[in-house]
């Protein structure tokens, strides 16, 4: 899949969980981060502009698809490499 397909796919997921969920802010999605135990960390939308951000999302369509059992956005990374990535892009 190509990083537009994953990006628009991207934007139609955040856009769906920043609606049905009253925990998230406007202009943010949740995503699950982590290999074996998941933390959920809430992130700006402006990321899915961010190309290490698309490539953290590339991994994740590969390993997961977009479809995925916890009901949310996946990145199957270690905790300390999204919040260095995040860290930098904030």
């Amino acid at each position: 899949m190509h990083a537009k397909q994953i990006l628009r796919q991207s934007k139609q997921f955040a856009s769906q969980a920043a609606s049905t969920s009253t925990d998230v802010p406007k202009g943010h999605f949740a995503v699950h981060v982590g290999e074996s135990q998941k933390k959920r960390f809430v992130v700006p939308s402006s990321f899915l502009n961010q190309p290490s951000f698309q490539k953290l999302l590339n991994i994740a369509e590969e390993e997961f698809g977009f479809n995925h059992p916890m009901g949310g956005l996946t990145i199957p990374c270690k905790e300390e490499v999204f919040i260095d990535l995040t860290s930098r892009l904030n």
